[in-house]
């Protein structure tokens, strides 16, 4: 039986699957993800597949894999790049590893509001390159985060995380999600909002949704609009929630003071992108979860997802279908 690994894991979860007996590990051993044409020959006649938000899983590659392939792993908690219903319409259950990273991308989150309320990035070049000659009460110039207010967008585990480290700084929470979380809410010291009035009345806006069909682009140019011209947004989730095209025209025309981005549209980002050449903006590599402790626990749940899925076993962590749509 043959599984295909679409990267190289950390810490011990190919050891386990290569000493699995009966099961042979074919590991794609590339920096870069495989492309299309490789990803449809090496799942073609899988039993399973452990993959990574790079790699697109629809019905197409399902076809090519057949009807032997009996489980989807993925080692990330958001699974846009999988087609669910797809997979759910052959049986093939879909694992992700939530939980675990809950708590370092929150970090990452709220590392990002510091550095872009305090201009951390700009102040760290300004060193660099030679241009700090004299102290002065207006250069760098930033925002306070204490008493600010902090708008979060998805009020899951990540939003309520970041909510938690807010407290820390006396910061006033809204939420807005889906569905009200009133208990979730009173523990935190946080209050809904709609969207609108969240964003119209928060100094930082931290974007934790998941992407849907219902929340791509949320953030669009009305969206940005709403925000006052001091605010800051941050974006930890998926980089389509937010319409770049739109948060580069607030930005060129100072409709919002700033933007720290984890997550873009394409990844990896254009090197020609107009966000890379803002001094106000921060976009890193997509590291949320990038601790060598969360990534070797991520790596270990969907391998656990996997070995389950293939032992015709309940996945630990798995993506109920999606309902099906009423008319």
């Amino acid at each position: 039986m043959r599984v295909f690994v679409t990267r190289d894991l950390p810490g011990r979860g190919l050891d386990r699957l290569r000493h699995e007996p009966g099961l042979h590990v074919d590991l794609w051993p590339e920096e870069f993800p495989p492309p299309r044409s490789a990803m449809l020959e090496r799942t073609a006649n899988a039993a399973g597949l452990l993959c990574l938000i790079t790699d697109r899983v629809d019905a197409d590659l399902l076809e090519h894999a057949g009807p032997q392939l009996k489980v989807v792993s993925q080692m990330a908690v958001g699974v846009d790049n999988i087609d669910v219903a797809a997979c759910a319409a052959r049986g093939i259950p879909v694992g992700n590893t939530p939980g675990v990273l809950t708590e370092t991308t929150a970090d990452l989150a709220f590392a990002l509001l510091l550095a872009a309320a305090r201009r951390l990035v700009e102040a760290a070049s300004y060193v660099r390159l030679g241009q700090w000659r004299t102290w002065s009460p207006t250069t760098l110039a930033g925002a306070d985060i204490h008493g600010a207010t902090l708008g979060i967008i998805g009020f899951g585990a990540i939003g309520q995380a970041l909510a938690t480290r807010a407290t820390g700084f006396g910061m006033r929470t809204l939420y807005w999600s889906r569905r009200q979380k009133p208990q979730a809410a009173e523990r935190l010291g946080a209050s809904y909002q709609d969207l609108p009035a969240l964003l119209a009345q928060s100094d930082f806006v931290s974007v934790h949704c998941a992407l849907t069909a219902e929340t791509h682009h949320l953030i669009d140019a009305d969206a940005l609009a709403c925000m006052p011209a001091h605010a800051i947004l941050i974006n930890t989730a998926r980089g389509p929630l937010v319409d770049e095209a739109a948060l580069i025209e607030a930005l060129r025309n100072r409709r919002i003071a700033g933007a720290a981005l984890d997550v873009t549209t394409t990844e990896p980002i254009e090197p020609d992108n107009p966000l890379l050449a803002m001094p106000n903006v921060i976009v890193l590599p997509h590291i949320g979860s990038a601790s060598l402790a969360t990534r070797t626990k991520m790596a270990d749940l969907a391998v656990d997802n996997l070995l389950a899925g293939l032992r015709g076993q309940p996945l630990p962590h798995q993506i109920p279908p999606p309902e099906p749509r009423t008319r």
